[in-house]
């Protein structure tokens, strides 16, 4: 069944994000303060593990400086920003960490090159182990991000669909196009923006790391024009 370990991976993340907001609501805000800072330490340190699986450090600069330019000409932040307003107020929630909670949670469970291998690998081999076995570690994620920002992670389901099934989708159509040097350079600029998100967790620096999610695709173009 196409788009199976998506399917799951929703579901997965949606039983996290219950439990997590059942724990939410009965947390005292320094316990809330410290597994925030916790998330985004373990954030830094998976930005750090992919980012040095690039083989070519300049494709990844340059994928980085162009893409970024590019989302921030477009300015991605703020369109994500209105479409999480516009849940926010649809669902009348409170929850003032609503937008970061959807944001944090859609990169952390699909910057990974589990979500790229596990997805090409659905969509050419029609093989959903991979992407099974991310789904569980995306609900415990799920139920430690719900605990810490809120009911906003629920709403990440969307965009992770959006990502991971029209990456399943993609290479249903296209086949097995990918080599793994290419993967490589996609997940090592994915790994770059999980860093500065872990920075803006930490309240060290707010970066507009949605804004640099075309270096994704930017990689991809440049690592096959040069490898």
């Amino acid at each position: 069944m196409i788009l199976f370990g998506t399917i799951i991976n929703i579901l997965t993340v949606l039983a996290g994000s219950i439990l997590g907001l059942i724990f939410h609501s009965k947390l005292p805000k320094r316990i809330v303060k410290i597994c925030f800072q916790a998330i985004g330490l373990f954030t830094i340190y998976i930005g750090i593990t992919m980012t040095m699986k690039t083989q070519h450090i300049l494709i990844l600069v340059f994928s980085m400086i162009i893409g970024s330019v590019v989302g921030e000409l477009i300015d991605l932040d703020k369109q994500i920003n209105r479409v999480s307003d516009w849940l926010k107020r649809k669902i009348k929630s409170e929850n003032e960490n609503f937008s970061e909670g959807m944001v944090t949670a859609f990169l952390l469970f699909c910057m990974g090159s589990m979500t790229i291998i596990g997805a090409f690998e659905e969509g050419t081999q029609g093989n959903s182990d991979l992407l099974i076995a991310k789904s569980f570690m995306d609900g415990f994620g799920a139920l430690a991000l719900t605990s810490a920002l809120g009911i906003g992670v629920v709403f990440s389901i969307i965009p992770l669909f959006i990502f991971q099934g029209g990456l399943t989708l993609l290479a249903l159509f296209l086949g097995n196009l990918m080599p793994e040097a290419v993967i490589n350079e996609m997940s090592a600029a994915g790994g770059l923006m999980l860093l500065g998100l872990g920075f803006t967790l930490l309240e060290v620096k707010k970066i507009k790391v949605i804004n640099m999610l075309p270096s994704l695709v930017i990689a991809v173009v440049l690592a096959y024009i040069f490898l």
